[in-house]
This record gives C-alpha cells, structure tokens and sequence, in this order.
C-alpha cells in the first residue's frame, strides 16, 4: 500500500478511536446510573436492561479495537 493509502488508514483509525472513546463514556455514564440506583432496583428489569446496555457498549468497544488492531496491520 502506497504512503496516500496509508494516510487514509490512519485517518479512519483516529475516527474509529474517537468513535470508541465517546461509546466508553456512555458505557461508563450508565454504569454510574446502574450503580446509584439502590439496590433493589438494579436487580429490576429497569436494572437489568441497564445492564444489557453496558455488556453492548463494551461489546461495540472491543470489536472497534479489533478493527483498529486490522488497520493497523496494514
């Protein structure tokens, strides 16, 4: 792959990173919500759906690194 290409890659890698970033301050903004509530109510399905909202968000995270991890290979 030629230098331009390569520019371009790295260009998409910055994306992908910020991208990720703001997905982890989601992530952990619902964690902070999960862990104020009582406790009770996190084991509501409230709580529950919260939950499977983080497990996602840290899902999308990883799979972004493994496309950052791909890129950077080339």
């Amino acid at each position: 792959m030629n230098a331009k290409g390569r520019k371009e890659i790295a260009k998409y890698v910055t994306t992908l990173e910020e991208i990720k970033n703001n997905l982890e301050n989601m992530r952990d903004e619902e964690e902070d919500k999960l862990y104020n509530m009582p406790e009770g109510l996190q084991d509501s399905e409230r709580g529950e759906q919260m939950q499977e909202s983080i497990d996602t968000l840290e899902d999308a995270c990883n799979s972004i690194d493994e496309a950052i991890d791909s890129l950077n290979e080339i």
